[in-house]
């Protein structure tokens, strides 16, 4: 029989647990990680992409490059049997079962469009690389809309950028809007800075709930001295093709409104709940101390997908890459553990704070306790996300394209994955904000991602 520990997911968690674990297991054990995509996406930078801070190739690292003895198979998981022990996944060369004698369920959740009316027609969501470079597009080509406009209406409402959420990806990528479209006016001399304006909705009482009251209150203080519109207690009842409806029934004219909130489980999780009985709690699979799947031996669950309690805290982990990389570190040592025979630990973390950027060289965050403010934030978020950089050669290239960030203009390249036979076609991105061409209509019509092949072929195994 195959002795195969079986990883699913290519995120921080998975990724993070096959590392560890290529230290712990030797032969007749194998670790092998099978992820939709080829390649972990750091997602707390995503932003900065959106700002043009860093490239989009800069926040992806090749999981291949990530794994040293561990085998990385491409796929899509369609189904577990569990009876059987194999996973059930579509290739790029068909259908293959993949057997396991220990499987990790870390695929992560979804961005959830349904919370608010018209969001997912409307709306722009912040979870992948082809997010963050489809909203950069976006801005661009809203500038150049606005310098062909003569209508004072229109140009301010398409000027308007509008995020909604107050969380960390809410903030971060409200700061990183302002500084970008302010910084690239001057590229467009026929738009004027009082025609550009960022808001954020936040349906609390302050920023960054996550953090500590006095730094989300800092943080609202650090966007209004940027120029960003910051409405608290404020919350979104239906998004338009031109703005925002707010609950008491006012509204907000925007050319571009932004999703940061809400997650759904992941397909998967719907599909396992009917193959093997998988227990789900408020959408996240349901684990024991050791993060092992309670009543199904050999199945364990860890990062946002699972609902691992922290016994330092005795609460519900939180679904962020700093607890999903702490959790990976101790599920590896626990599989290590239970291939010996011994009992696992309980999952124990003590958080060692959090922190957020305001934009260009502003931030907020809390260090064991400390807090700090203004430009020590801001480098300390970088010098954080730069320390987890996989790669020396990778390190070193973000870090030189921050530097260069800091001294020369913005790249205002607007990229329209173009290929050769389309290229004497019409151009369909000019249309697509046009009233019929709007939400998921326009997001099909301007950003293609990779295509998949998918080849039937008969079942084999690995």
């Amino acid at each position: 029989m195959d002795r195969n520990i079986v990883i699913i997911g290519g995120g921080f968690a998975g990724t993070t647990l096959a590392r560890h674990l290529e230290k712990l297991v030797r032969p007749p054990y194998r670790v092998i990680l099978v992820s939709e995509e080829s390649y972990t996406t750091f997602n707390p930078m995503l932003a900065e992409v959106v700002g043009a801070s860093v490239f989009p190739e800069q926040v992806i690292v090749p999981i291949r490059q990530m794994l040293t003895r561990s085998r990385f198979i491409m796929a899509s998981v369609t189904d577990v049997d569990y009876a059987r022990r194999v996973v059930h996944g579509r290739t790029l060369a068909g259908n293959r079962e993949i057997p396991f004698e220990h499987l990790i369920l870390a695929f992560g959740t979804r961005a959830n469009l349904d919370l608010v009316p018209g969001m997912a027609e409307h709306s722009l969501p912040l979870k992948l690389v082809g997010d963050a470079m489809f909203i950069r597009n976006r801005v661009l080509r809203q500038l150049a809309r606005i310098e062909l406009e003569t209508c004072p209406e229109i140009r301010r409402r398409l000027g308007h950028f509008i995020v909604i959420g107050g969380g960390f990806s809410g903030v971060e990528v409200a700061g990183e809007l302002a500084d970008y479209i302010h910084s690239i006016r001057r590229f467009y001399k026929l738009v004027k800075d009082d025609e550009l304006a960022v808001t954020i909705l936040q349906d609390g009482e302050r920023l960054l709930p996550e953090m500590p009251g006095s730094l989300g209150i800092e943080a609202a203080r650090l966007m209004c001295g940027r120029g960003i519109n910051v409405r608290l207690k404020t919350r979104a009842a239906q998004v338009r093709a031109d703005g925002v409806t707010l609950l008491d029934g006012t509204t907000i004219d925007g050319g571009t409104v932004i999703c940061t909130i809400g997650t759904k489980p992941n397909p998967l999780v719907q599909k396992l709940m009917q193959s093997i009985s998988l227990p789900v709690q408020r959408g996240r699979i349901g684990t024991q101390a050791d993060m092992s799947v309670p009543g199904l031996e050999g199945l364990w669950a860890i990062g946002d997908c699972a609902r691992v309690t922290n016994a330092a805290t005795d609460s519900i982990s939180p679904p962020t890459a700093q607890f999903a990389i702490a959790q990976a570190r101790q599920l590896a040592a626990n599989v290590a553990r239970t291939l010996q025979k011994q009992p696992g630990k309980a999952f124990a973390y003590t958080t060692k704070g959090a922190m957020a950027t305001i934009g260009h060289m502003k931030g907020v965050a809390q260090i064991y306790g400390v807090h700090v403010t203004g430009l020590p934030a801001w480098l300390l978020w970088r010098a954080l996300y730069l320390a987890r950089m996989p790669t020396l050669g990778r390190k070193l290239r973000v870090f030189v394209e921050w530097t260069w960030s800091m001294f020369f203009p913005t790249d205002i390249t607007h990229l329209r994955f173009t290929r050769t036979h389309e290229a004497d076609e019409e151009p369909r991105e000019a249309i697509i904000d046009a009233p019929a061409r709007t939400g998921a209509a326009a997001r099909r019509i301007s950003y293609r991602p990779t295509l998949r092949l998918r080849v039937q072929h008969p079942n084999t195994n690995f």
